[in-house]
């Protein structure tokens, strides 16, 4: 998205805020835009044929994020930090879902990995559905050590921002965001392997 659709964004998210039942109208097929940029992104790394399509998870957290009431968003980087938890809430809740029917007893066990490779994202809808729900545990563990570090991975993993974009949601450098992506990479890697 351009800087001048970025700036639309972000004035029509402040007036849909306020009150302004019109700026949605508005700003709909924009945030839909973006959904779909980031849906692309978690999407292009996946098998072909799985369950989960890009439209699915696009409409999904789409559905939850107009659902939010009285969020007082502040800019288009807020909304892509906002929609990258969604698509996180979407993505685990499939798997988990997968997981527990793979529980079922007419399922053949499957082992899982201990070791996730943080630039393939485990497809929630394929038998590594256990490794997506346990990332997530291990993800919420890292919040509350240390918030920053956490919404990295989420923004970075789940919402499949670049570094760039990253940066720009939490108002840092690039620097930083790589600083960070490695050391909660190794965190969650050690926690994920106890």
């Amino acid at each position: 998205m351009g800087p001048t659709n970025s700036g639309e964004v972000t004035g029509l998210l402040k007036a849909w805020s306020q009150g302004d039942a019109s700026a949605l109208d508005r700003l709909t097929p924009l945030l839909y835009e973006e959904l779909r940029r980031l849906a692309r992104a978690y999407m292009r790394q996946e098998r072909a044929g799985h369950t989960l399509q890009t439209t699915a998870l696009v409409n999904e957290a789409y559905l939850r994020l107009v659902d939010v009431k009285a969020v007082a968003w502040q800019d288009r980087a807020h909304f892509l930090a906002v929609a990258a938890r969604a698509m996180r809430r979407v993505l685990v809740d499939a798997a988990r879902t997968r997981a527990s029917l793979k529980r079922g007893g007419d399922k053949e066990r499957v082992e899982h990995s201990t070791d996730i490779d943080f630039d393939q994202f485990p497809a929630a809808q394929t038998t590594r559905a256990d490794e997506v729900c346990r990332l997530d545990d291990a993800l919420n563990a890292l919040m509350r050590l240390d918030v920053r570090r956490a919404h990295v991975i989420e923004l970075r993993f789940f919402g499949g921002l670049t570094v760039e974009e990253t940066a720009d949601v939490l108002e840092v450098s690039p620097q930083t965001v790589m600083r960070d992506w490695r050391i909660a990479r190794a965190w969650l890697v050690r926690e994920l392997r106890r």
